[in-house]
């Protein structure tokens, strides 16, 4: 018969995931970040960081969704971006500078409010007539699933994957921000002889990106798993 037994104590602690972070910008942006952690005034929190990171990811979407009739939304996306950096990467930091970290919090917080944000940001591209809804509506999709491995992940094998490729959230920004810049001039690209919304080869090319890196870590990390399951 199948004894059920209560979890020790030791089964239950909270591991706290290593953070694997090897994009272009990070060894840089840490030092920034640091720097601007230890000069914030004793009154700014974390949950205020995150709070202004998703005010920032809502700027995102409403400024995309502007677009469609003043493409200043473009630029105004931009700066949205930059408020969004400031919080969103700033929060983790100052906790850890202050040394006042709530592991289990932080993490379910943090990544919560950028599903949301992303699904934000997202729905305004669908609506800016700069992106189709069924191209913003593929790359959410992908994004969500490449989150769900990236947290399955870091449940089973104790590792949070920053970064793929030498490329994280602050080089995505800044390539976002780029691609503003040039659809505020010429919203279009020529590929393979016909003309395109630049945003929609963009996320095209973004939907590949994402479900290659999907794919390869679902394989790479369940073979993991196998082997170290299978030594024990």
């Amino acid at each position: 018969m199948l004894t059920l037994t209560e979890p020790t104590k030791s089964e239950t602690a909270f591991r706290e995931a290593a953070r694997a972070h090897t994009s272009l910008l990070a060894a840089a942006e840490k030092r920034c970040l640091v720097w601007i952690a230890l000069r914030l005034p004793a009154w700014v929190n974390s949950d205020h960081l995150t709070a202004l990171g998703f005010l920032g990811m809502f700027l995102v979407g409403a400024s995309y969704a502007t677009a469609r009739w003043n493409r200043a939304g473009l630029l105004l996306a931009i700066l949205s971006l930059g408020i969004n950096w400031f919080g969103d990467s700033l929060d983790g930091t100052l906790a850890r500078v202050r040394q006042c970290q709530r592991p289990k919090y932080g993490f379910y917080v943090d990544h919560v409010v950028d599903c949301f944000g992303a699904t934000l940001v997202l729905a305004g591209l669908a609506l800016s007539g700069v992106m189709s809804p069924a191209v913003a509506a593929g790359v959410l999709v992908a994004y969500l699933l490449l989150s769900i491995e990236i947290y399955l992940a870091t449940y089973t094998l104790g590792t949070f994957h920053m970064s793929f490729w030498k490329f994280g959230p602050t080089e995505l920004r800044i390539l976002l921000a780029i691609g503003n810049l040039r659809v505020f001039f010429n919203p279009t690209a020529h590929v393979f002889r016909g003309e395109y919304l630049l945003f929609d080869v963009g996320g095209a090319v973004s939907v590949v990106v994402l479900l290659a890196i999907t794919i390869h870590s679902v394989i790479r990390h369940a073979c993991e798993l196998s082997r170290m399951e299978s030594a024990n």
